[in-house]
């Protein structure tokens, strides 16, 4: 058995008795290790832009694109933005031990649907550091257990961020195996993530691009809870106000585009196209987003490059968008159902019925109605951060918070009952 194996096997050991202390201790113990994480985030935003600089001059020696130095890159701001997802996520009710539902059947029996930990969670995850303040904090505050796994572009950013994240857990009395960081880049870590070291990791989370999500899909022997990519779309209905579809396609596309709830295509109602395509085209092109346009995108806006069927299957992750010009909200629906990743789709209208059958059609897990569709976030749902955005159909679906963190059991209270 290798040293790396050896090592991973203890992680996983050290995680399971760890997650039945943290799953029996009080509310009132994670809430303060969450709130001294907060505290000491802000005080170590120096230590942490250090690390993080590391980590980036390496990325950009080894040529890695700016969409992912955007994401990997941590500033000033970034550093506080993590800190205050922390203090929200302290902030929200705990989960654990509440009753969802309660009810006496014909045989005298009191049945409790009760709130629990899943257990040990695997996160694996690439570039983003914040993802290891945020998946920690989500954990400590459903009683999970977590190991994690971040990518080697950031793991000077991440050993920095998981030092405070222990010294919190023992400030408030939690055994600090609670969240354990795995601290070296060698990629056979992952694979034994994958085989659920031996028993021990309940639920793998991957957070990353197409390619480590199939990995884990393919390879986890342990149930996944994860997304795919951002194929997201903003759709111009036939009666969008033009300056409120102005705004929001610019900051759907544009705000953050390496962001997995950045618009990727652009869907215009034909009826309307040429009231409210050039307008917001304009914005677009000024603001540096290259189009690429159909046939009749092409005609409105004659800058733009001609669409392949790829563009319309395509996570751009970057300053580029695909325009389509559609028959109507059904042929837009259409369009979502057979090149969307089920993520997040959004519609632009001052028609409320259409605005509805749009979101009862639509079958992705976030549907927003005149808003920018990079409000699909853990902290902008009030969920303080997310562990990321699930397209699964089964257990958590959209943003995964806390709450989203928990399984249920049943507590049934009897008064000697027996079974005739």
């Amino acid at each position: 058995m290798t040293d790396l194996s050896t090592r991973m096997l203890e992680m996983g050991r050290r995680a399971r008795a760890a997650a039945a202390a943290l799953r029996e201790a009080p509310a009132a113990a994670r809430t303060r290790a969450l709130s001294a994480l907060s505290e000491r985030l802000a005080a170590a935003q120096a230590d942490i832009l250090a690390a993080n600089a590391r980590d980036v001059a390496a990325a950009g020696d080894n040529g890695m694109n700016a969409a992912l130095i955007d994401r990997l890159s941590l500033s000033p701001a970034r550093v506080a933005g993590m800190a205050q997802a922390v203090a929200t996520i302290a902030a929200v009710p705990d989960p654990l031990g509440v009753e969802t539902e309660r009810w006496t059947p014909a045989n005298g029996l009191d049945i409790a649907r009760v709130r629990t930990p899943i257990g040990v969670l695997g996160v694996i995850y690439e570039s983003r550091p914040n993802v290891t303040a945020d998946a920690a904090a989500l954990c400590i505050r459903s009683g999970n257990a977590a190991i994690l796994r971040c990518g080697s572009d950031c793991l000077q950013s991440s050993l920095a961020i998981a030092a405070l994240i222990a010294e919190s857990l023992a400030e408030a009395g939690l055994p600090a195996d609670a969240v354990q960081l795995v601290d070296t880049p060698d990629r056979a870590a992952v694979g034994m993530m994958l085989s659920g070291l031996d028993g021990a990791i309940d639920v793998i989370v991957p957070r990353g691009g197409k390619s480590l999500v199939a990995r884990v899909q393919a390879e986890a022997k342990t149930a996944v809870l994860s997304h795919l990519e951002g194929l997201n779309h903003t759709y111009l209905h036939r009666a969008a106000d033009v300056e409120t579809a102005r705004a929001i396609v610019l900051n759907a596309k544009m705000r953050r585009v390496s962001v997995c709830g950045a618009t990727e295509t652009l869907l215009v109602d034909r009826a309307a196209a040429r009231r409210l395509l050039p307008p917001v085209a304009a914005d677009l092109i000024a603001a540096g987003c290259e189009l690429r346009g159909d046939a009749e995108a092409l005609a409105l806006v004659p800058g733009m490059v001609p669409a392949q069927e790829a563009d319309w299957l395509t996570e751009y992750l970057a300053p580029i968008l695909a325009v389509r010009v559609v028959d109507d909200l059904e042929a837009a629906v259409d369009h979502i159902a057979r090149y969307g990743s089920g993520h997040t789709e959004a519609i632009v209208t001052t028609d409320a019925a259409a605005a509805e059958r749009f979101a009862a059609r639509v079958d992705s897990a976030i549907v927003l109605i005149n808003a920018s569709t990079q409000f699909a976030d853990g902290g902008e749902f009030g969920f303080g951060g997310e562990i990321g955005i699930s397209t699964n159909r089964l257990h958590a679906r959209g943003p995964v918070g806390a709450e989203q963190l928990t399984t249920y059991k049943y507590v049934v209270r009897g008064q000697g009952q027996i079974r005739p």
